[in-house]
């Protein structure tokens, strides 16, 4: 089962977050209810990477684990044979504090502009200079510092 970066911030979305192993059982589950097979776990560890690196999935790290949570990025949807999971997981519902994900959102962001900046790659800075925009929809957060120096960057 391949997923997009979109159908993993779907099937989070379904519990508001999940840790990487809820998400992989999630996806195996789907897997098999699909067509009777498994996950291959490095694609989805692939899957998760990326979407974490264009901010379709954050990680929210305040509870002492991690959980993956739909991004501003996303537009979440939720891959065949995934909707009956919540009914199959044993995992509660999740209430996100949206100004906290803003937060760490925001620092995760930083880390990203300062690895573009350093690397000079304009194409991640055009990138991340639309992802201001979908980061304060998503978060009640200002990144206008962050848009001016990425528009400085790259003039």
């Amino acid at each position: 089962m391949d997923v997009t970066a979109d159908e993993l911030a779907g099937v989070v979305d379904l519990f508001g977050g999940l840790t990487r192993s809820e998400l992989e059982r999630a996806l195996s589950e789907a897997a098999f209810r699909a067509d009777g097979t498994s996950v291959d776990e490095a694609a989805v560890e692939a899957a998760v990477e990326d979407a974490l690196e264009s901010f379709a999935l954050v990680s929210d790290d305040r509870e002492g684990k991690p959980l993956l949570v739909a991004g501003p990025t996303a537009f979440p949807t939720v891959p065949d044979h995934a909707e009956d999971v919540p009914h199959i997981l044993d995992v509660d519902r999740r209430r996100l504090d949206r100004e906290a994900l803003g937060e760490s959102t925001r620092r995760r962001f930083s880390e990203a502009l300062e690895a573009a900046i350093e690397d000079e790659d304009d194409d991640r800075l055009r990138q991340l200079l639309d992802v201001t925009y979908d980061v304060e929809a998503w978060a009640p957060i200002d990144l206008t510092d962050e848009r001016t120096r990425l528009e400085a960057e790259l003039d």
